[in-house]
């Protein structure tokens, strides 16, 4: 799978790097280049168009009553804290992961405030169905790093959703994606079958840091480097033999649970962002427009999209049964209003789609032709009204009326059409 890991190489070391002053942050972005496990302190670290925290405007964290800037940590600190966490997957501490920390909590708290508010939302949502499926909660915070919490993010290789799937992948664990709706931007939909993904990816490597590095290359290369190492089955021992943005890839998943679990302690409170926080879904299998939901129990249509990122054109297909998503306190008036909400400018908005079109199909020896059952005729020369309405059997008037004709003047190449 192909992620938003890039490269944009920066000739600091892995500890200056960090220090450097940077607009933006995100993982098309953050990456290790040409770092080995025995050198991870001082080789070159790479970075590309760092988008992540792009996907936020600025927030104000200022009310955090906490001293700024905060005294530099020693290493102690952050291997400590790491290892409180309450995890399955290993979060092991190195300059790298110390980095990618520093990035977050220090180059961009503001972004790290919007995450942490945007977590507020959808991690309740990821924990539910990471418990169902029965693997560790803090794989939450994988698309934190793919997406920044985004439902609507696409990346430039196509990869779409808070999860970031590939369209073939998606498709493969049963996602739909078309013209007018695509489930990888569903929250609900792509976080079961990332869920159901790496449930796989755990299953065919035994090793969760194995299975998140082939979340972003694949298995296919982190069978390659198991290979190439020897046989070892542990992702810093094969990291030598991994593609170069995914040996970045888990220091920045462990630096984004540390940033996101301790933003508090680095001064960084959650960003007021205006989210509907209590939803709840109904299905239906009537096609609609969210332009009719929006209208008729007045909720604006950009947080109905907001809710339902899934549906590309405002368009839920019907047929079958899709989930819409509600704020909580409107699901029982979309029951009791269902009707209307469906009959609302419905040939406009539903039915403006024709299921059938007839063949244009000739009348007989007359010359005429007929389309949905409209008889029409293409004016010859030589032709005039009263012929015309004489080979079909009609008045004048009636040609003339049919056509808007205000006299008998014709000319040749013009269509009529005989009746109504």
């Amino acid at each position: 799978m192909k992620h938003l890991i890039l490269i944009l190489s920066l000739s600091l070391s892995a500890y200056i790097y960090a220090q450097e002053p940077v607009d933006s942050l995100t993982i098309d972005t953050l990456t290790a280049d040409s770092l080995t496990v025995d050198s991870l302190a001082t080789d070159t670290l790479t970075a590309d168009s760092l988008e992540m925290f792009n996907a936020f405007a600025p927030a104000d964290t200022l009310f955090c009553q906490t001293p700024a800037p905060l005294p530099e940590l020693p290493d102690s600190v952050y291997k400590q804290r790491l290892q409180e966490l309450p995890f399955v997957i290993e979060m092991p501490y190195n300059q790298v992961v110390r980095s990618f920390i520093l990035r977050y909590t220090r180059r961009n708290p503001k972004q790290l405030a919007a995450l942490q508010r945007k977590a507020e939302y959808y991690f309740p949502l990821f924990e539910d169905i990471l418990c169902r499926y029965d693997i560790p909660y803090e794989l939450c915070y994988l698309p934190v790093i793919e997406s920044a919490l985004n439902p609507m993010a696409h990346s430039h290789m196509g990869a779409a959703g808070l999860w970031q799937f590939m369209p073939s992948t998606g498709r493969l664990y049963g996602l739909e994606i078309n013209s007018l709706i695509d489930e990888r931007m569903d929250p609900i939909r792509s976080t079961e079958a990332a869920c159901r993904f790496l449930k796989n990816l755990y299953s065919l490597f035994g090793d969760w840091n194995l299975a998140i590095a082939a979340y972003n290359c694949g298995p296919g290369n982190v069978n390659k480097a198991i290979h190439r190492s020897g046989g070892k089955r542990d992702f810093w021992s094969i990291y030598p033999f991994l593609p170069r943005e995914t040996r970045g890839y888990l220091p920045i998943y462990i630096a984004a649970a540390y940033s996101m679990n301790y933003a508090d302690m680095h001064g960084i409170c959650p960003a007021a962002i205006e989210m509907t926080e209590a939803t709840d879904t109904i299905r239906s299998s009537a096609r609609q427009h969210l332009l009719q939901i929006s209208t008729v129990l007045d909720i604006p249509i950009e947080e109905l999209r907001r809710l339902n990122p899934q549906y590309a054109r405002d368009i839920v297909p019907g047929g079958k049964d899709y989930s819409i998503c509600l704020p909580a306190d409107r699901v029982t008036d979309y029951i009791d209003l269902q009707d209307s909400i469906l009959h609302y400018r419905a040939a406009e908005l539903v039915h403006n789609r024709r299921a059938e079109i007839d063949l244009m199909q000739k009348t007989g020896l007359n010359g005429g032709y007929s389309v949905n059952g409209v008889t029409y005729y293409k004016i010859k020369n030589g032709d005039t009204l009263g012929a015309i309405a004489k080979k079909f059997h009609v008045s004048v008037k009636q040609l003339r009326a049919w056509n808007n004709l205000k006299n008998d003047n014709i000319r040749a190449g013009k269509t009529l059409k005989i009746g109504r």
